[in-house]
């Protein structure tokens, strides 16, 4: 992957606007380039467009949409971005924040509307730090469907969207203006391609195990839960065209992924009043700070895993999610008519497993405080029949990236622009400041389409 010059570069063919990847990020600037009537093409490596969304959960958060307004939900922009500096720590930059946050209701009435990819209100429970219901996805809660409908209908607007194409070198002039690309096909022959206008979003360098033992060493081991595919291009052709990059140690994790059979089971449980325990049948944290903070947290358990105890009531919850009926169609979920049945059925010690049940019973009555904060009151204790899930922590995205500015153009370190490069999704700079713990449940899908419509609005209006 290289930066070459663009000088005596003759491409077989040139369009206004090219994006690198088919991701969330890109198909949303692919929709809104061709809604502006200008010719865009996408570049995927995959046979077909899938990549982080397609293993997240689709859930996009979204404020002041009509979805909300029709059932009386008074949530704001204000509100949102408070909810996500504070989930940051204040350690993000609050204009990108309030910029998609304000393009995050209109955004969602778009592609709902216009295009018709199905989005529905996830209801019954808040996600960690979240003051309203604001996640919009599919039925099926999983992002396979998400990516799916959106690929139906950017091949409905007419957009070319060239899978098996892997960009290997961009062409950019002494400025920076990038002039164009060269992408290799599953054969090994090479193409070039013109533009007036690249928009980067090929996500951020999760499937890069040397860019993450150097920038995010704490995962270094961790199992990764991310497409492959995500190498870092878009960071390392930035830092060559000197572009700005922030928030490099910052990336979502999450404490869920069952064991061995690498399928997620939802936090809704954990937030309805699940708990996690280690090996030894005791509880390591506030399960409600996070999911994203409690994979480090499991990885530092013993054998780096953990047990998602809960009940028949939450059992009945988690089957409303599609990856937590895969997980019991695998098998991962146990169940047992006591307590001493779990333990012998997960391997746990007796003893002081039964203590922990004793103590968030106990809890959940009101009686003691916890000692690592979290509140029991707020859901019904559990009881028999149990159910528990081995699971571990694992690396799913990371959040660094490009520094952007509100029309999601690429920043050098002295702030000016680069001319014609736009970023979004995981190849820019997040909005869940410069560690794990400030990732805000959906953050990720969050700024892949506002920028992605940003970008795909700007580069389409410079190229009329």
């Amino acid at each position: 992957m290289a930066v070459l010059s663009s000088q005596g570069i003759t491409f077989e063919i040139s369009v206004p606007v090219v994006i690198i990847g088919a991701g969330a990020c890109g198909l949303t600037a692919a929709l809104t380039v061709a809604d502006a009537g200008v010719e865009v093409i996408v570049l995927e490596r995959d046979s077909v467009p899938q990549g982080s969304t397609a293993l997240s959960s689709g859930m996009i958060p979204a404020c002041e949409t009509r979805i909300q307004k029709n059932k009386k939900i008074g949530d704001s922009v204000a509100v949102m971005a408070a909810d996500i500096l504070s989930k940051a720590h204040q350690q993000t930059d609050p204009e990108m924040v309030n910029v998609v946050c304000r393009e995050s209701g209109p955004a969602i009435d778009w592609l709902a509307e216009t295009h018709g990819i199905e989005l529905t209100l996830v209801e019954g429970f808040l996600y960690p730090n979240h003051s309203y219901l604001r996640m919009h996805a599919p039925a099926s809660r999983i992002g396979a469907d998400l990516i799916g409908s959106m690929t139906q209908a950017v091949e409905w607007a007419g957009v070319d969207v060239l899978t098996d194409s892997t960009v290997i070198d961009l062409f950019a002039d002494p400025t920076g203006r990038i002039a164009g690309l060269r992408f290799e096909r599953p054969d090994g022959s090479l193409e070039t391609l013109g533009c007036s206008a690249l928009i980067l979003a090929c996500n951020g360098f999760g499937g890069n195990p040397e860019m993450v033992k150097r920038l995010i060493p704490e995962m270094a081991d961790a199992n990764y839960f991310g497409h492959t595919g995500n190498q870092g291009d878009a960071i390392l052709w930035g830092q060559t065209l000197g572009a700005a990059t922030a928030d490099l140690g910052s990336y979502q994790g999450h404490g869920s992924v069952a064991h061995p059979h690498g399928i997620l089971v939802s936090w809704a449980l954990m937030m309805q009043g699940g708990i996690q325990v280690n090996a030894h049948g005791q509880r390591f944290s506030n399960e409600h700070d996070g999911y994203s903070e409690q994979g480090r947290r499991v990885i530092a358990q013993p054998g780096s895993i953990a047990w998602n105890i809960f009940d028949s009531r939450l059992f009945e919850i988690g089957q409303g999610f599609e990856d937590f009926r895969q997980a019991v169609s695998a098998g991962a979920i146990i169940k047992a008519d006591t307590i001493s049945q779990l333990v012998e059925k997960c391997g746990l010690p007796e003893a002081p497993f039964k203590a922990t049940m004793e103590e968030i019973v106990s809890l959940a009555g009101g009686i003691g405080k916890d000692r690592f904060g979290r509140d029991f009151t707020t859901n019904p204790e559990l009881r028999s029949p149990y159910c528990a899930v081995k699971v571990t922590g694992s690396l799913f995205h990371t959040q660094g990236g490009l520094v952007v500015d509100r029309d999601a153009r690429v920043l050098r370190a002295d702030t000016t622009a680069l001319p014609n490069l736009f970023a979004g999704g995981g190849a820019a700079r997040g909005v869940s400041g410069p560690a794990d713990w400030g990732y805000l449940s959906g953050n990720g899908l969050l700024t892949a389409i506002t920028l992605g419509r940003i970008a795909g609005r700007v580069s389409a209006i410079n190229n009329k």
